[in-house]
């Protein structure tokens, strides 16, 4: 797909198929045409229309090679559309499914749109980090759901950190059940010898991968890989049809096709730069007095505690920001910065220079470590989140939501992680870590009022 991405100029001089802009927007505004430049569409651009050139196809039977699948899916939508389409494959509504509480946003609206219902499995937390499902609970919630259709993880968590994914993938496999991962943010494990393996390796049924997170691809793109032991391939075909583009960007595709083909022969090369650089940078940052650099099972992930420091982090992340640094995420106790294979030294450097200088410039007295508040134990649910979805809401004041039905989704983002799910009853106690982290400096996602002045609730 690249290849034939790279000979698309010579091939087409005076294309008469969609996108509008035809390669040509510069003509009509300069500034427009450098955003679209590079835009090339699957249908009459890197293939013909009917698709006669097959060169999705086989870029698509590549990845599954190198990931050891026997069916893939290139997605121009994300590991959003990725692990929905996974929900849409593993049972019918009505359909339990062990879902660890770290699931994403998407993994969530999955479960609404195929109508399943989910049994929350505990994330063990450790010095304010979450840590992973643990055997126990699989094995507890198994019990007491005897027939549950799949296991739901997120592996690796947002934060680098990784569940005995082997063990539970056994443990599911002997009750029958297949294990599903959202494992977007692990695009690049069981590349290098330093790094875990990846989840099919380990055990599960079918990944969600982003490859825009950690490889160099363009953003929205994201893979779906499963073995088709115990997942049918045709069911795995429509649902990922079923809300997938019909007019997939070729570019995103063709990025997913790259960013494929540096793995299979230069990832250990380049992931093995990437680990010395994040592993000289931890070092670094760990003789900041107070500043807790945590080792993680992913050990390309880079966390920064800050509690001990007494800096708050979304200062340094405007410091930051004015440095031209942005970092991926930033709330009061924590920082994280994504560093990949694209990454040098120089830019490595820089960056640990400045978070330095201003975690200096920013000190106070060191405060306890707070637990974030997705991490904690979800409210009681009454209903389903897909009844809860499709039930009539109305807005009313935040006190009044107390003992009410939610009828939206509430995350602090990033990650995206509910606190909130359609279907559960809204606490006090909720409510009131939801503020907290507001007050601190943490972005409110999806509710509708993301002051939380107001929540939506089943009417």
């Amino acid at each position: 797909m690249l290849a034939a991405w790279l000979s698309y100029r010579d091939r087409v001089d005076a294309p008469f198929t969609i996108p509008g802009h035809k390669g040509v927007a510069g003509r009509l505004w300069p500034s427009l045409g450098e955003v679209l430049a590079g835009d090339v569409p699957l249908y009459g651009g890197l293939d013909t229309v009917k698709l006669t050139g097959h060169v999705l196809a086989d870029a698509e039977a590549r990845a599954a090679e190198l990931w050891g699948a026997d069916w893939c899916r290139f997605s121009v939508g994300g590991s959003t559309h990725a692990n929905q389409a996974l929900m849409l494959a593993i049972g019918v509504p009505g359909d339990e499914v062990l879902v660890a509480r770290s699931a994403h946003r998407s993994t969530l609206m999955g479960l609404v749109l195929a109508g399943l219902t989910p049994v929350w499995l505990p994330v063990a937390v450790d010095s304010g980090l979450p840590v992973g499902v643990t055997c126990e609970s699989l094995e507890a919630a198994i019990a007491q759901h005897p027939r549950a259709k799949a296991v739901l993880l997120v592996e690796p968590s947002y934060l680098g950190t990784l569940s005995d994914r082997a063990t539970l993938a056994a443990t599911a496999h002997d009750a029958g059940l297949a294990v599903v991962v959202d494992q977007a943010w692990g695009a690049h494990l069981g590349f290098h010898p330093k790094l875990p393996a990846h989840a099919l390796a380990a055990g599960a049924d079918a990944i969600a991968i982003s490859a825009h997170k950690t490889l160099p691809a363009y953003s929205q793109a994201s893979l779906a890989l499963a073995r088709t032991g115990r997942l049918d391939r045709h069911r795995l075909e429509r649902a990922f049809d079923a809300s997938h583009t019909t007019s997939p960007a070729g570019s995103i595709l063709a990025s997913i096709d790259g960013a494929r083909a540096l793995l299979a022969t230069r990832g250990e090369e380049l992931l093995g730069d990437l680990l010395v650089r994040v592993e000289r940078a931890r070092s670094t940052l760990r003789s900041i007095d107070g500043l807790v650099v945590p080792s993680l099972p992913d050990p390309t992930k880079l966390v920064l505690l800050l509690a001990g420091t007494g800096a708050d982090g979304n200062d340094i992340e405007r410091d930051l920001i004015d440095a031209g640094l942005p970092v991926e995420m930033a709330d009061r106790d924590t920082l994280v910065p994504i560093i990949t294979m694209a990454d040098t030294d120089e830019s490595v450097d820089r960056l640990v220079a400045v978070i330095a200088a201003a975690v200096e410039r920013r000190r106070g007295p060191a405060r306890a470590v707070r637990t974030a508040v997705q991490w904690g134990p979800p409210p009681p649910a009454a209903i389903t989140p897909r009844e809860a979805y499709f039930r009539p809401h109305t807005t009313v004041d935040a006190a009044t939501a107390v003992g009410r039905i939610s009828a939206e989704l509430v995350a602090p983002y990033p990650p995206g992680v509910p606190v909130l799910v359609p279907g559960e009853i809204v606490t006090a106690e909720v409510l009131a870590a939801l503020r907290e982290a507001q007050s601190s400096g943490t972005r409110i996602a999806y509710a509708a009022d993301a002051t939380l002045a107001t929540l939506q609730v089943v009417a």
